[in-house]
């Protein structure tokens, strides 16, 4: 049986391949360096700013043994087994990912960090973020192979139901800019958001944070405020019937002194049965409508904030320095590759 030859790479066959071309070395790393510096250089700078909060989990008991062996490997037992919200931390990622939610975005009030521009976050991103010089000649060639956009809305503003794509493109572009990410283990909500300037960028994570919190609140207390609203009513009602049968009685009462006659006393047991059923009706409702009332503060949920909004320092990206080191060294290797396997 015939031996398999390996083919072994000789360093030093490398090294002696390496000076001899070094001519082409001389051209191809400064040309790869200066292209790379222009191509990082174009692409403009954005900051992140990470909120996180600790939820309130709604019904939620003790785990035990198997809940907590299942957190140890990521899984979440808790709160899709105990929970009665339908809405669980974990599908908080998706929720703020819907169209819906993105579009509520649009009307918030942001001011860059020199405070030349103070607008809408929609307008800001339309209007004054800045692109890649390549994008100003990629984008009007794309437009001349497009199909017109025939999609009207006869609604003023943004219609959800049926948008533009240039308002799709807006939509997608701040889903892009807003995350949401949930730990199975803690449960702790983490929202970043991406913008090229830091004020803007800390503005919006704290106002995805207010947004998302008002959001669950309202979920939350939906049916608590409904009965809080017909309790309410109820008792305004009956609080009126009350006032209605007690003066009636009064009344009676102030005009009759001094009456002994049978049908004066009949009448006025009468108006006096009915001013108690009124008044029974009145105070159960009473303590039915401060019931609703404690019910609906009971289901707000509450957040603990463990980190809020601060605007960033420094840039998150793009890392310019690293990039041109990576494209220089990759353009080192593959020339060597290259005069090596040439020689061959």
């Amino acid at each position: 049986m015939e031996e398999k030859k390996i083919k072994v790479i000789d360093l030093i066959e490398i090294y002696k391949s390496i000076i001899k071309h070094r001519k082409l070395f001389y051209k191809t790393l400064p040309i790869a360096f200066v292209a790379s510096c222009l191509f990082i250089l174009s692409v403009p700078r954005y900051y992140t700013c990470e909120v996180k909060l600790a939820p309130e989990i709604d019904g939620l008991s003790g785990g035990g043994t198997l809940s907590s062996l299942a957190s140890s490997f990521g899984l979440d037992m808790m709160s899709s087994m105990t929970s009665s919200d339908a809405i669980v931390p974990e599908l908080y990622p998706d929720l703020m990912n819907s169209i819906d939610f993105t579009i509520s975005l649009f009307p918030m009030k942001v001011t860059t960090k020199e405070g030349t521009v103070t607008t809408t976050y929609s307008d800001y991103i339309k209007n004054h973020t800045k692109s890649p010089w390549w994008n100003y000649i990629i984008l009007p060639i794309k437009k001349l192979f497009q199909e017109k956009d025939t999609t009207k809305n006869k609604k003023k503003g943004i219609d959800a139901f049926m948008l533009t794509k240039s308002q799709m493109g807006l939509v997608q572009t701040v889903q892009g800019n807003v995350g949401c990410n949930v730990d199975k283990k803690t449960q702790v909500i983490t929202i970043s958001v991406t913008d090229q300037d830091p004020l803007v960028c800390a503005t919006m994570a704290d106002s995805v944070r207010v947004k998302l919190q008002e959001f669950i609140t309202d979920y939350r207390t939906n049916k608590a405020k409904n009965d809080l609203e017909f309790t309410k009513k109820l008792y305004t009602e009956a609080k009126r019937e009350y006032e209605k049968a007690q003066q009636a009685y009064a009344q009676f009462s102030d005009a009759n002194q001094g009456m002994v006659l049978q049908t004066y006393m009949s009448k006025k047991d009468d108006l006096e049965n009915e001013m108690q059923l009124k008044f029974n009706a009145y105070s159960s409702l009473a303590m039915q409508y401060q019931a609703a009332v404690a019910k609906v503060q009971e289901r707000t949920p509450a957040f603990t904030i463990l980190q809020g909004a601060t605007v960033p320092v420094k840039a998150a990206g793009p890392k310019r320095m690293f990039f041109v080191l990576f494209m220089t060294v990759m353009t080192f290797a593959c020339t060597t590759l290259y005069v090596y396997f040439k020689k061959e």
